[in-house]
């Protein structure tokens, strides 16, 4: 079994800047991809950014440039470097994690709030 618990969610204001952290535990070999997903209040969940296991990285275009994801093999952990951040970036993010074939797994969440 495999188990992702996310931190680092918090209340900041526009501009301000957050630094998410997911580990992954349980039976995990030859992870895939580490990512992060956010799903904001009346939306469809939507990819932030992943990091293949050759350290190849994705972002979506309203991240780039403000946001860095980054992992740790050894440590079997993922972050997300978030600055600039918007009200807009406001939503739960999700730590996501896929294994060979396409097993996906989840994490519970973590809140990110920007005030404006």
């Amino acid at each position: 079994q495999v188990q992702l618990v996310e931190s680092g969610g918090a209340l900041v204001p526009a501009g301000g800047s957050l630094r998410l952290s997911c580990v992954a535990s349980g039976n995990i070999f030859n992870i895939d991809v580490m990512g992060w997903y956010r799903q904001a209040p009346g939306k469809q969940r939507e990819l932030v950014a992943s990091i293949s296991s050759g350290d190849s990285t994705n972002y979506s275009d309203s991240v780039k440039g403000r946001f860095t994801i980054s992992r740790d093999n050894a440590k079997n952990m993922v972050y997300l470097q978030m600055n600039s951040l918007k009200p807009e970036d406001t939503a739960i993010y999700y730590c996501h994690l896929r294994l060979p074939v396409n097993q996906n797994y989840w994490g519970q969440g973590t809140q990110v709030t920007v005030s404006s």
